[in-house]
């Protein structure tokens, strides 16, 4: 989606406000590393760059706009306390910082909130609240919190000098000699604070750097506002990058956005996943959904533009539930065709079963997986239902498979593996 100019609004950071963030929050935060990725650059067929924002300390970008915000504060603000909403990486940027800085702090989390979630916020020292089904509602309570104690609200994205201290990460990755000929720069969006704040600060050096965000598909708050040229709320939907599950934009960072980025662009939740797969296997580094976004837009040719340019995607964060990696990573090898489920019928004798397997063997498809459906109703009678997981080498490797069944009198379908 190409972007055009919509809104005005007064400037509330700058490059140089960013600049000045910087020399506060630098001497606690991680400069972290550039990298250069020869297999993706093939892959891509661009020059492919990763800002490794998962090597922060509580593994992710968060920390810059919390400590920014935190370390504005007055005395008497401070003596007040803090309170934030999130389900993940906010809460525990906010709660590291805070507690470093003998600040009290309260996060509401959503009540279903993974457990490492909380234990790891209630580890930095803050104190958890368990409130809602969902995200905005364990905001709108954080809400009456805030009011009935009297306490500073820090917002993940909608606050200015949350903005601007993620917009330190486009100051880094400027003073990268690798940079130095950067053509692009891919950023996740949510609600649009790490955008912006980048946007501000690289477009004012480098005004010919293209700004691309990368949203989720099935939630694409920043795109839809952007369409209708104001902040719109977006019907929930299920997502995989939960980091930028945000149904409604910062109103600020959509002005931003409007002014400065050069386009939105989405992807699907399987490219997602299949990019989390390629991060991992490629480049040992674990990264969660919302920073994979970015790459997984180069990987199914998003931005065909970029073809042999110097592209650089930030990897947001590495904050993945250990429990759902699993799941992610056999619907990425789905995705690249690497693993597929047959399903079929087989004659109730002995040996059925073995002809069947000699296909697989004949044409050199691993069996990960075997499931006979005795009491099936879809099977005929003196039949059998079977389910068959296989690990494949590519998309023609399954058609010869196909092929091969087909001859052999096999009927088959090929469920989605999720």
């Amino acid at each position: 989606m190409a972007i055009k100019p919509l809104l005005q609004t007064e400037k509330q950071y700058s490059s140089n406000s960013i600049s000045a963030a910087y020399q506060r929050i630098k001497p606690y935060i991680v400069n972290t590393p550039v990298t250069f990725s020869a297999t993706f650059s093939d892959i891509c067929g661009c020059q492919v760059f990763f800002k490794l924002e998962n090597q922060q300390m509580t593994g992710s970008f968060k920390e810059r706009g919390a400590l920014n915000k935190l370390l504005s504060l007055s005395a008497t603000e401070r003596k007040q306390g803090v309170i934030a909403a999130s389900a993940g990486n906010h809460a525990q940027a906010v709660a590291y910082h805070a507690n470093r800085l003998g600040i009290a702090t309260k996060i509401v989390m959503p009540q279903h909130s993974p457990l490492i979630k909380i234990q790891s916020t209630e580890h930095w020292g803050a104190e958890v609240v368990l409130s809602g089904e969902t995200l905005e509602q364990a905001f709108l309570y954080s809400q009456q919190i805030m009011h009935q104690e009297n306490q500073i609200y820090i917002h993940p994205f909608d606050d200015a000098r949350v903005a601007e201290g993620q917009g330190t990460l486009g100051l880094e990755i400027l003073q990268e000699p690798c940079c130095e000929s950067l053509d692009a720069i891919l950023v996740p969006v949510g609600g649009g604070g790490l955008i912006s704040g980048l946007a501000t600060f690289t477009k004012h050096h480098k005004p010919n750097l293209k700004i691309i965000g990368i949203e989720e598909s099935s939630v694409n708050a920043m795109s839809t506002s952007m369409a209708a040229g104001k902040v719109t709320t977006i019907k929930p939907q299920p997502m995989l990058a939960d980091g930028i599950a945000v149904r409604r934009v910062g109103a600020n960072n959509l002005a931003v956005v409007a002014e400065l980025v050069d386009e939105l662009v989405s992807v699907s939740s399987d490219e997602i996943a299949n990019a989390i797969m390629l991060m991992l296997e490629i480049e040992k580094s674990v990264i969660e959904a919302s920073a994979a976004v970015t790459i997984a837009a180069l990987l199914n040719h998003r931005l065909p533009q970029l073809a042999g340019k110097n592209v650089l995607c930030v990897i947001s964060g590495g904050n993945i539930d250990v429990n759902m990696l699993s799941k992610i990573i056999t619907r990425g090898l789905s995705f690249d065709q690497r693993i597929i489920q047959f399903d079929t019928t087989i004659d109730d004798h002995p040996g059925a079963l073995e002809k069947l397997l000699a296909v697989f063997r004949e044409l050199g498809a691993n069996v990960l997986e075997v499931f006979h459906h005795r009491f099936s109703a879809a099977a005929p009678v003196g039949h059998i239902g079977v389910s068959i997981t296989l690990e494949t080498r590519n998309g023609a490797h399954i058609k010869q498979l196909k092929q091969l069944l087909y001859k052999r009198g096999y009927q088959i379908s090929t469920p989605t593996i999720s």
